[in-house]
């Protein structure tokens, strides 16, 4: 029988295996995979007291340099046999297996996840070229250029990005990334689930020459969540509503809360929505509906029952089906509780009027399910006939969305916060409207399903404008 593997904490440049640990189990709860040791707040206290080396280690190399860092990473990542311990190595099959057995994702949207990683790493020069705006490398290097012929200037804001990773999908990995191009130092909290995202992340750099300082691996406490966020300068926290509301008023901190992701079809297109039912299906259910920018809201100036109907029938086609099945799109959840609050919660707010479960009556049994072990929540679609339904703005983590008719003139008063809004209109004044809509944070105009995301476009906020600033500089004689 094999050993079960250890997973450190990594301090700045070394591994260190803490007395207390926590046994990492498979989704059933019944076979431990991994030992992960924890770090205490202390420590990651006094770790950041030492960042200011690390810093001046990154901000030693150029950019130019840990672009192509990223980019041998990337193929390491994908590819390679990497260290989890002093005895233990995953290659890519272990590592989405190992991933799998501990999240609830299917194998196959792990290695989709995995694409999505590896692209960022390989295409660093391009996102940054995005998040910048083109910008040449060497003025990054040397904090001073030209553009435009006049004098530019950045500087560093932070000395280091803490980032506090959920456990929900390991694609949320690419957003911290381009933090290593840009020469700042990593401090990341693992979610519990997937500690094997990040630490494959950093083994797969640590090969590729990357400077050992460049990161910290701290699997921890809520309490040493927190001294992470207070001891880096900036920081990026995945949370739900409740996690964004506290930390609003706090621009050191990025939080990645729910995302609303919607679909507006227009007055213009409204009366051929079947040849959009692809996209909407898409929007909803790729990478199992587990993130912020599957659409949780299609909102139509008509038609909106017969809209959520035909989406209902599409999304009942996605079934459980074993973890490691080529074909499966549903992910479970780890703990059942979390299912039965979220199943729950949607019921409790179908009971009064104003909305109706579609899914209900083409599934023909409960939404969830137990299959192989494993907790499901199946998709479910709700027409919402009063706009103002508590369901009618809901995200959850699995594939759902509300369909609500609105008239299309009164849809961007109505939408709120969204992090993607596809819009599906040919209307131009429309288009005009959306594009000078500040609700909205990433607007695809046309059919473009929420989650298809082009990485050299800034996404929930600029990480280059997070992690620099721009100045003003004036040379002797300019006046």
């Amino acid at each position: 029988m094999n050993a079960v593997p250890h997973i450190p904490v990594y301090r700045l440049g070394r591994d260190y295996e803490s007395l207390e640990q926590n046994e990492l189990t498979d989704f059933r709860g019944d076979q431990c995979v991994a030992r992960v040791s924890q770090a205490n707040a202390g420590l990651i206290r006094r770790d950041l007291k030492a960042i200011d080396r690390a810093f001046d280690t990154l901000q030693g190399q150029t950019t130019r340099a840990m672009i192509d860092v990223c980019a041998r990473a990337g193929n390491l990542f994908m590819e390679a046999e990497l260290p989890v311990d002093a005895v233990t190595a995953q290659g890519p099959v272990e590592y989405v297996a190992a991933l799998s057995d501990s999240c609830g994702l299917p194998r196959a949207l792990c290695r989709a996840n995995m694409v999505k990683i590896q692209h960022v790493m390989a295409h660093m020069d391009d996102v940054l070229d995005g998040l910048t705006r083109r910008i040449e490398f060497d003025v990054l290097d040397r904090g001073i250029g030209e553009l435009g012929g006049q004098p530019i200037g950045f500087c560093p804001t932070t000395h280091s990005l803490g980032v506090v990773l959920p456990s929900n999908s390991p694609g949320v990995n690419s957003l911290w990334l381009p933090a290593v191009a840009l020469r700042i130092p990593v401090i990341l909290k693992p979610g519990r689930e997937d500690p094997w995202t990040p630490w494959r992340i950093i083994q797969s750099f640590l090969a590729a020459g990357c400077p050992p300082e460049a990161f910290g691996f701290y699997p921890t406490s809520h309490e040493g969540s927190d001294a992470v966020l207070a001891g880096c300068g900036r920081a990026i926290l995945f949370g739900d509503q409740s996690t964004v509301e506290r930390y609003a008023s706090r621009p050191s901190v990025s939080v990645h809360g729910p995302g609303f992701s919607k679909i507006l079809i227009g007055e213009d297109m409204a009366d051929g929505w079947e040849s959009f039912i692809d996209v909407l299906a898409d929007s909803v259910a790729l990478n199992s509906g587990r993130s912020c920018v599957n659409a949780s809201t299609i909102v139509a100036p008509r038609h909106a029952e017969a809209i959520a109907r035909a989406l209902a029938e599409r999304l009942a086609t996605i079934q459980p089906l074993p973890l490691d099945a080529d074909g499966a799109k549903l992910a479970g959840f780890v703990r059942r509780e979390v299912a039965e609050w979220t199943t729950q919660q949607i019921d409790q707010a179908l009971a009064g009027n104003g909305a109706k479960d579609i899914s209900e009556s083409i599934r023909g049994g409960p939404r969830m399910v137990d299959a192989g072990g494993v907790t499901y929540l199946l998709p479910t679609v709700v027409h919402c006939r009063d706009s103002g339904h508590a369901l009618a703005k809901s995200e959850f983590l699995f594939p759902f969305a509300s369909v609500v008719e609105i008239p299309q003139p009164e849809m961007l008063d109505w939408i709120g916060p969204t992090l993607v809004a596809t819009a599906i209109t040919e209307d131009s004044a429309f288009q005009t409207a959306l594009i000078r809509c500040s609700e909205i944070d990433r607007l695809n105009l046309g059919a473009i399903p929420t989650p298809v995301v082009r990485w050299d476009q800034p996404h929930e906020g600029n990480l280059f404008e997070f992690l620099y600033r721009r100045r003003a500089i004036q040379r002797g004689g300019d006046a």
